[in-house]
């Protein structure tokens, strides 16, 4: 028997963004129709627990510029409308289900909309992944792309963490350190060690 994982929403005139919130998803399988409808399947917990979601969705939606983003804990997706228009709902029909809520977080009212906002970064600043590039890959055709998506959400702090390393050692050596500031210690330390340096030479 499957489960259906939550999922919140809000809406700007020319896109509807979409978070399925299941954390460590494994073997996720997602399809957009240019018709709305929006699949989504993937195992998730110690028991490998099967989610399934099937959402028609209120509108068209233009599947190439859309995107999608598999994180750790959730799926983000930034679904383009085919009209710039606003839906109102997300759902067509009647009163959605409970599963599916209003991303508060995400959420504008219709006069407040601007054209640009950070609202576009939150593809972690991957750009995420276009539905085309495996809009039918069936859970196997881009599984490489999605793990190695999922996996980089860490990434980022530990290439950050590591370039810091580094600027600390060019700041030892003496060498003319990068753009970005090394941390205070280490340039104490490389302070301490040009003192002991010329002590030395005399």
């Amino acid at each position: 028997m499957s489960h259906h994982p939550e999922v919140k929403w809000a809406e700007r005139a020319d896109k509807v963004y979409l978070t399925v919130q299941l954390t460590d998803a494994k073997d996720a399988d997602v399809k957009l129709d240019p018709e709305g409808v929006f699949n989504f399947s993937a195992k998730a917990g110690s028991d490998n627990q099967l989610f399934e979601l099937k959402l028609e969705l209120n509108d068209k939606v233009n599947v190439e510029e859309s995107k999608i983003n598999i994180g750790l804990r959730s799926i983000f997706c930034i679904l383009e409308k085919a009209e710039p228009k606003w839906w109102n709902k997300l759902l067509r029909g009647g009163k959605p289900p409970h599963y599916v809520k209003v991303d508060w977080d995400k959420w504008v009212d219709e006069d407040e909309d601007t054209p640009t906002g950070p609202e576009d970064m939150d593809m972690g600043g991957m750009g995420g992944m276009d539905f085309s590039n495996f809009g039918g890959m069936g859970g196997m055709g881009g599984m490489e792309g999605l793990q190695g998506l999922g996996g980089m959400g860490g990434m980022g702090g530990m290439e950050e963490f590591e370039d810091s390393d580094d600027e600390g050692e060019e700041a030892k050596s003496g060498e003319k350190k990068e753009e970005t500031q090394a941390p205070a210690h280490a340039t104490e330390e490389a302070k301490t060690e040009e003192q002991t340096a010329v002590k030395s030479d005399k």
